[in-house]
């Protein structure tokens, strides 16, 4: 029997690789000689380091960098030699999690940092960059980023600005003749799963602004800003990032990469299956078990269950989906693909207890599973 454990973490209760671990014992409890196939995701989000320094045995770098308000911070990210690539959260430089709630506001923010691990990996060798771009606590559309790089932003005077997203409307040119040399000889891949254009009601402004602290005179200021960029886009570089779908992504970072990177936009979960060779070691599973912390009507869109689902439907092999906590019926589950469902919550007294002892519960519902499939 060869079951293939390829979860997501429960966010802050466990992580991907303690979930295969309680997987495994519930499982072994019952069926001793089971083939475990331990095999830990990630979205392209925050933990993805992990998932894939668990998978590939990268070099983790760490260096000083400028943290979104322009303090030095230490930081890290993936370096793997073997194959010349390194994986860099942009959370790690450039995310909300490094500021106190009465710091976050996107209108003073910048992506500065998450351009000087790209520089710093570009130093070591690297020739494929693949950023995950979830968490972070920005609207400046990538111009810092793109600062770290060489890039500047003038203003009308030729004047350097601040890169940071309040002072997108100022810029009226950007000057490329310091920008890093060999930059366009490497290959960019973001892990990037929403779809909002860079500008408008939909667009990084409006939509994710307000949790990131800016107020409604801001929001409307940064979304003038995105389009004086945008406009800068198509004049100087002939690219309409507002026709480009995932620019939006990131306060306008997905719009920055594409435009300074050439960066190919792509799923988080389909960069990070590719890199492991997913479909290729699920191949002769009898199941996948899988589970993130929610199982819920946003299952479908870009998340890590979803792309297990995608995976398993090619080899036809059925999928068991072990949550915190559960959302859907049993139809609906059953509809996405999902044949068997558990859920933490289910088990404990509290959220609190989930949260805590989600090992524990864990470790109950892969025994109950394969006692009921098996």
């Amino acid at each position: 029997m060869k079951i293939v454990l390829a979860p997501d973490k429960f966010k802050e209760s466990l992580t991907g690789m303690q979930f295969c671990a309680a997987a495994e014992e519930g499982i072994k409890e019952t069926f001793p000689n089971a083939q475990i196939i331990k095999l830990p995701l990630a979205d392209g989000g925050d933990g993805t380091i992990d998932v894939l320094e668990y998978h590939l045995q990268g070099k983790r770098i760490k260096i000083k960098v400028n943290d979104p308000l322009f303090r030095p911070i230490e930081s890290s990210y993936l370096f793997m030699d073997t194959i010349e690539t390194a994986f860099i959260e942009m959370a790690e430089a450039s995310g909300m999690h490094l500021l106190k709630k009465e710091e976050q506001n996107c209108y003073f923010t910048t992506t500065l940092g998450t351009g000087e691990l790209i520089v710093d990996a570009i130093d070591k060798g690297a020739k494929t960059i693949i950023l995950g771009i979830g968490g972070s606590a920005t609207n400046d559309c990538g111009i810092g980023m793109a600062t770290a790089l060489g890039f500047k932003f003038e203003d009308e005077n030729g004047k350097d600005l601040l890169p940071i997203g309040k002072n997108l409307n100022k810029i009226h040119a950007i000057n490329t003749h310091k920008v890093l040399s060999g930059l366009k000889h490497i290959k960019f891949k973001v892990a990037c799963d929403v779809t909002n254009p860079l500008y408008g009601k939909e667009g990084a402004a409006y939509i994710y602004g307000p949790q990131k602290g800016a107020s409604e005179t801001e929001i409307k200021n940064l979304d003038d800003g995105l389009k004086n960029i945008a406009m800068l886009f198509k004049k100087q570089f002939n690219i309409d990032v507002q026709k480009i779908k995932g620019t939006g992504a990131a306060g306008g970072m997905g719009a920055g990469t594409f435009t300074f990177l050439n960066a190919d936009l792509k799923s988080g979960i389909d960069l990070i299956k590719d890199l492991i060779g997913f479909d290729d070691k699920i191949k002769e599973a009898d199941w996948i078990v899988t589970g993130e912390g929610k199982l819920d009507s946003q299952t479908l869109s870009g998340k890590t269950i979803s792309g297990v689902l995608e995976s398993a439907k090619k080899y036809n092999i059925p999928v068991a989906a072990l949550c915190g906590s559960v959302t859907l019926s049993i139809k609906q589950a059953n509809d996405l693909g999902i044949c068997y469902v558990g859920a933490v919550i289910k088990k404990a007294n509290s959220l609190e207890d989930a949260m805590q002892n989600g090992y524990k519960y864990l470790k109950l519902l892969a025994a109950e599973f394969v006692n009921q499939k098996f």
